[in-house]
């Protein structure tokens, strides 16, 4: 086993899933909603301690187990959690109440992304999660920018693609979004980027201009 390899199981053998989650992953995995990973829920939650969250946008919904991520990280922040799959929603409702997480900490749109987000309110979020439709992320990632207030963070999990972002063979079109997401992201004025290998790979966005 590499080095690479045996920190990634010590990684995932470390983290402990709070009760709640780790029942939510369980829903999401029946509805084939690929859950992140505990070790990427358990950055988020950091990050929103971080910047001291209130305000948060999640572009997939999922079963709720980025959400409660996020908010085990800023219980005092209201999530606003979009999905064009009531199901999914339906679950993510279910996972917030299990976990006893007040109603009015969360607000459910049932809708495309492509849709909602030109209507949402810009430099208002302390956190956007952009977690859906890989091949609309830089779309998705641009209207993130555009939300996030300065100082804010935009996160894109999964953006090394399974590895396929590191193998020059691949060109699928969505791996070549997450690659020139990334290659943009780093060079960039208006934001300080960082890239984690940890789970599909987390990509980090700080605003610091407008």
């Amino acid at each position: 086993m590499s080095e690479h390899d045996a920190n990634a199981r010590f990684v995932r053998e470390t983290i402990v899933e709070p009760t709640a989650i780790a029942r939510a992953r369980i829903h999401a995995v029946e509805l084939g909603a690929a859950p992140i990973s505990a070790a990427v829920g358990a950055q988020y939650a950091v990050l929103a301690a971080t910047v001291g969250a209130r305000s948060i946008i999640e572009i997939g919904t999922g079963a709720g187990v980025s959400g409660l991520w996020l908010l085990r990280g800023a219980p005092q922040a209201v999530l606003t959690t979009i999905d064009n799959e009531p199901e999914h929603l339906a679950a993510a409702r279910q996972a917030f109440a299990d976990a006893k997480v007040p109603s009015a900490k969360t607000r459910l749109i049932t809708g495309r992304a492509a849709d909602v987000l030109p209507r949402m309110n810009e430099a208002s979020y302390d956190i956007v999660l952009v977690d859906a439709d890989e091949e609309s992320v830089i779309e998705y990632v641009e209207h993130g920018l555009r939300l996030a207030r300065t100082g804010g963070l935009v996160l894109v999990p999964r953006v090394l693609s399974g590895g396929r972002v590191a193998d020059p063979v691949q060109r699928d079109a969505v791996t070549a979004a997450h690659r020139s997401l990334i290659q943009e992201t780093q060079e960039s004025p208006a934001v300080l980027a960082a890239l984690s290998a940890t789970g599909e790979g987390l990509l980090q966005l700080a605003r610091i201009s407008a």
